[in-house]
């Protein structure tokens, strides 16, 4: 009899180690379908939302681009800077990107203003300080406050230099 409960036990053990390996492949098998679903149903429709924004942001950027305002020339400006070693000049050509014909109204009007602000600030500028070309987008940003400032509506959207020479004297 001893015999008999030795088998039974050792068939036993090998029955419950069948079913404890059974489960084991189970829940291995489930952990991943459960991966497999997470990536099919959640990340890949990140991915899609993420393409979808790229493309609402590149057509943001074209329909911009397509707004483009009215170009209004102001012409060339010849200028002495505020070098104190060496006489420099500068000679940079100005075209402004205005919001609409309103505000072209408005500048064709106060043309002498416009220019005159523009001349006083290029003559502050050292050479240094523009040849750059972090400098050279400060000096478009602080052109278009002093027009802004002085066009009722405002309206100035962007300041294009066609032309940009440093010459030393």
């Amino acid at each position: 009899m001893a015999e008999e409960e030795k088998q039974q036990q050792e068939q036993e053990s090998k029955g419950g180690k069948k079913k404890l390996l059974l489960i084991l492949i189970f829940l291995i098998l489930a952990a991943a379908g459960g991966g497999a679903a997470y990536k099919f149903l959640v990340l890949d429709k990140k991915k899609a939302e993420t393409k979808e924004k790229q493309a609402e942001r590149i057509i943001e950027e074209i329909k911009a681009t397509e707004n483009v305002g009215v170009m209004f020339d102001l012409g060339t400006f010849v200028v002495n800077l505020a070098d104190p070693d060496i006489e420099r000049f500068l000679k940079v050509s100005i075209v402004l990107e205005l919001k609409d014909q309103k505000v072209q109204a408005e500048a064709q009007k106060r043309l002498p203003e416009i220019k005159d602000a523009i001349t006083t600030l290029l003559l502050t500028k050292k050479s240094s300080e523009i040849r750059t070309p972090e400098g050279i987008e400060f000096l478009k940003e602080e052109i278009a406050k002093r027009v802004n400032a002085i066009l009722p509506l405002g309206g100035v959207k962007n300041v294009y230099f066609t032309e940009f020479i440093i010459q030393t004297g």
